[in-house]
C-alpha cells in the first residue's frame, strides 16, 4: 500500500486511464452487449484488479502473455459456469466470524492481544513501511516502552498480525463451505466461499484486512514465512473449484489453478478501491450488494447472454466472444 502522499502525483493519470475503460464499457452496455445488473464501475475496477494482481503470480518467462490475456478475457466475458444462468439459490449466508480462540488469560496476555489488534489497524490503514512501534502504541493508547515489554520489534508484531489474518481467513472460508453436504450445489458453494472471503477482507477480521492490504509492500522474508498457509488456502479453493468442474458446474476448458489465482487476485485487490463504509451514499454499494455483483460476474461473466448467445468464438469487434451485433 502506497501512502496518499506518494499516490497524489499520479492520481490524475490513473483517473484518465480508468475513464478510458469506463467509456468503452459504457458504450458496450448501451449497445446491449453487457448485462445491465452489474455496474460498469464495478466491471471496470474488477478487470483492472484482476490484471494488476497478475504481476504477483504469472511468470512471463515461462508462458506468453497472450495465453493469459485470452484466458482472462474469456473468463471475464463468459464467466466460469457452462450454463447461461448460475443457480445460487442455495447460497448459505451468515456473518463470517474468525476462528474462536480462548480469551487471553491474565493482564499481560490481554495487553498483548490489544497491541496486536491495534497493530492490525495501523498496518491496514498505513501499510508496512509506515507502520511504526510509536504508531502502534498510540493506537493501543499506551507508551512505546510498554509495547517493547511484550514484543521486541515491529517485525515480531507484524509477523503475528499477518499469521492471524491468514488463519482467520482459512478457518472462516472452511467453516462457510462446510455447511454444504455432497452432492454439492456447486454454484451456491462457490458463491458462499466468495462471500465469506470478501466478508473477512472488509469486516470480519482486522487481521485479514491488514494482511491483504499490506501484502504487496511486504519484504520477501515475511512472504516466505507465510507461504505455507497461503498455499493451504489456495488448495482449499482448488478443491472447491475442482469439485465443481468434475461435476460439470465449471467449464471444462478452464484450468483450475489460474482460475483461482485470477479470482483471488481480483477479490483481494478490491481493498484498494471499494469502501463498504460509504454504503447508503448515492452511487455507492453495500458490502452484500457488492459481493452479489462480483459473484454474478465470476460465475456468469459480463456479457448480456440473454440478448445474444455466446458460442465462445468471435472477434473483438463483436462486443463479446461469439456475439453478433443486434440488428
Amino acid at each position: 500500500m502506497l501512502s496518499d502522499e506518494t499516490r497524489a502525483p499520479h492520481r490524475e493519470l490513473r483517473a484518465s486511464y480508468a475513464g478510458a475503460w469506463g467509456k468503452f464499457l459504457n458504450d458496450a452496455k448501451r449497445a446491449g452487449h453487457l448485462r445491465s445488473d452489474i455496474s460498469t464501475a464495478v466491471i471496470r475496477q474488477f478487470i483492472l484488479s484482476a490484471m494488476n494482481w497478475t504481476v504477483e503470480w504469472y511468470d512471463v518467462d515461462k508462458y506468453p502473455v497472450r495465453i493469459l490475456a485470452e484466458r482472462m478475457s474469456k473468463l471475464i466475458l463468459d464467466g466460469m459456469c457452462p450454463h447461461r444462468k448460475a443457480g445460487t439459490g442455495g447460497l448459505k449466508l451468515c456473518p463470517a466470524t474468525p476462528a474462536k480462540t480462548p480469551d487471553p488469560d491474565g493482564k499481560a496476555a490481554k495487553t498483548r492481544a490489544e497491541i496486536l489488534k491495534a497493530a492490525a489497524r495501523v498496518l491496514r490503514d498505513n501499510g508496512y513501511k509506515a507502520t511504526t512501534l510509536r504508531k502502534i502504541a498510540e493506537e493501543a493508547d499506551m507508551k512505546a516502552g510498554s509495547v517493547y515489554y511484550h514484543f521486541n520489534s515491529k517485525e515480531a508484531i507484524v509477523d503475528e498480525v499477518l499469521n492471524a489474518g491468514l488463519r482467520d481467513l482459512l478457518a472462516g472460508v472452511e467453516a462457510a463451505v462446510r455447511k454444504f453436504d455432497a452432492p454439492y450445489d456447486h454454484h451456491a458453494r462457490i458463491a458462499t466461499a466468495i462471500w465469506a472471503h470478501l466478508d473477512f477482507l472488509f469486516k470480519a477480521s482486522e487481521f485479514t484486512s491488514a494482511n491483504i492490504r499490506s501484502y504487496g509492500m511486504l519484504p520477501n522474508h515475511f512472504r516466505e514465512r507465510h507461504r505455507g498457509i497461503r498455499h493451504e488456502y489456495g488448495k482449499l479453493w482448488d478443491r472447491i473449484l475442482r469439485d465443481a468442474q468434475d461435476d460439470g458446474a465449471i467449464r471444462s476448458d478452464i484450468k483450475i489453478v489460474p482460475l483461482r489465482q485470477v479470482m483471488l487476485g481480483a477479490l483481494n485487490w478490491t481493498v484498494e478501491w471499494f469502501d463498504p463504509n460509504k454504503a447508503g451514499v448515492e452511487g455507492y454499494l453495500s458490502l452484500p450488494e457488492f459481493s452479489s455483483m462480483l459473484i454474478n460476474l465470476l460465475l456468469e461473466g459480463i456479457c448480456n447472454r440473454e440478448a445474444t448467445p455466446s458460442t465462445g468464438q468471435g472477434s473483438p469487434e463483436s462486443g463479446c466472444p461469439g456475439q453478433t451485433r443486434r440488428k
